[in-house]
């Protein structure tokens, strides 16, 4: 396999990569999942589709860290009936429409005690939220609050068809494998519903990015994982601490479909290479924002944990929490789009590039400027244009190549584009000018 210069992943793969990675989105949105069941297997089948995924099963009851693999929950129906005979809630209509993790009810009860388990958003009185009861149990049904507040008195039939069992806990995991055993972990939560952005979005485009690099030669091996928020992150930590070391960079995905500008999430220690990486693509974004760590958000949280420390950031678009329709029916396949999920790949091919391509070179003839118009240089970039590189490109890596400053240092340092240093570095190991550091 040839080796693939930086840029090159994310030009091959963008015709048409937005609306590959909508499509895949659009066929899991049905799909009720949650924390553990078939909704997560499901997903890891459609998936599978596109990449050889490994399947994990962890049975219930199996500790993990300081947690234990909860019950599997499987919901059948679930239903309320009014006074009139007429359906008023139906888990068919919408997956949200039922408490995730609910326990199983079946009863008639006067409206006033049925809406101590109705969950609305009267601040959005048109939306279905979203709830869950993972570790609380409880019964409940969500439903839009202009809805609920029209409901007239009279006495409801309630059924929820779901049931909680022995089973097992399911994540999914895909491994491309590079020239070493450092890693690159990209993991995204598989547990949410009928949630377009948060996070279809963050599944689909994943196992797109996986399946793109099979055409790739990489230093790095890249592990992506799917596994249920929380629970599964941690159970996948507590089954590979012994590996854990190899880790070398990683990015939590979520909520990258939107038109939110993007934003990344620094890990814990703030100033990994990761961090640097992000902060330099980013740096071209207008509008992206650069968060500091804190430790409340999705699983990189649990990978920042101090007991593990792992160089784990977070990028999305629109920031879980801060956009109106998050963990509403309005994250829904109108509110994601394929141009923002082309870009979200677009920006994640980049952060690839240069973790594949970084070097530290060191320059050969130090001592006052090589001449480089003896020896062709000014006239290759004349010449070439398609290479990136820029006279000051070659300015810049000559100076800084004394075998302490990287590529993406130098980058820092100057404040030009990774990719014209990169390319300008390998004119001038083509020339004879520069080595890599030993």
């Amino acid at each position: 396999m040839e080796h693939v210069s930086p840029g090159a992943l994310a030009q091959s793969a963008s015709a048409g990569i937005g609306r590959d990675i909508y499509e895949l989105a659009a066929r899991l949105y049905p799909i009720c999942r949650s924390i553990t069941g078939d909704g997560v297997r499901q997903t890891l089948d459609m998936l599978s589709d596109h990449i050889d995924l490994k399947r994990h099963e962890v049975p219930s009851g199996t500790q993990v860290l300081d947690w234990v693999v909860p019950a599997e929950w499987t919901v059948r129906a679930a239903i309320i009936t009014g006074p009139d005979g007429q359906k008023v809630v139906d888990f068919a209509d919408s997956n949200l429409h039922v408490v995730n993790y609910s326990q199983p009810f079946t009863g008639a009860l006067p409206l006033g005690e049925l809406k101590a388990h109705i969950h609305t958003l009267p601040d959005q009185p048109d939306l279905i939220p979203y709830r869950t009861s993972y570790y609380a149990p409880a019964w409940g049904f969500c439903m839009a609050h202009e809805q609920a507040a029209a409901l007239p008195d009279g006495l409801y039939h309630v059924e929820i068809d779901a049931e909680l069992k022995d089973g097992s806990l399911t994540y999914g995991e895909y491994l491309h494998r590079g020239q070493s055993e450092r890693e690159f972990l990209l993991s995204a939560h598989i547990c949410h519903p009928s949630l377009a952005n948060d996070n279809c979005s963050g599944l689909a485009l994943l196992a797109l990015l996986a399946k793109s690099l099979r055409a790739r030669k990489t230093r790095y091996s890249y592990r992506f994982l799917f596994a249920p928020g929380t629970i599964g992150a941690i159970t996948w930590l507590s089954r590979n601490e012994d590996r854990l070391h190899l880790i070398d960079h990683g990015l939590v995905v979520s909520c990258v479909g939107d038109a939110g500008r993007p934003a990344y999430k620094r890990s814990r220690r703030a100033d990994a290479f990761i961090d640097r990486v992000m902060a330099h693509v980013l740096g071209t974004e207008p509008g992206a924002r650069m968060l500091d760590f804190s430790p409340y958000g999705y699983d990189e949280r649990q990978y920042c944990s101090p007991g593990f420390d792992l160089p784990v950031g977070m990028f999305q678009r629109s920031v879980h929490g801060e956009f109106p329709e998050y963990h509403t029916s309005a994250d829904n396949l109108d509110f994601i789009a394929p141009e923002h999920l082309e870009d979200s790949f677009r920006i994640l091919t980049g952060v690839i590039d240069i973790v594949e391509e970084d070097w530290t070179p060191l320059n050969l003839f130090p001592k006052g400027e090589p001449q480089l118009g003896r020896r062709g240089l000014y006239a290759a970039l004349g010449g070439n244009k398609a290479s990136g590189a820029t006279s000051m490109a070659l300015l810049w890596v000559l100076n800084l190549a004394d075998g302490k400053h990287s590529l993406l240092a130098m980058a820092e340092r100057s404040g030009l584009p990774f990719g014209e240093l990169a390319a300008a570095a390998r004119l001038l190991v083509e020339h004879g000018l520069l080595a890599a550091a030993s």
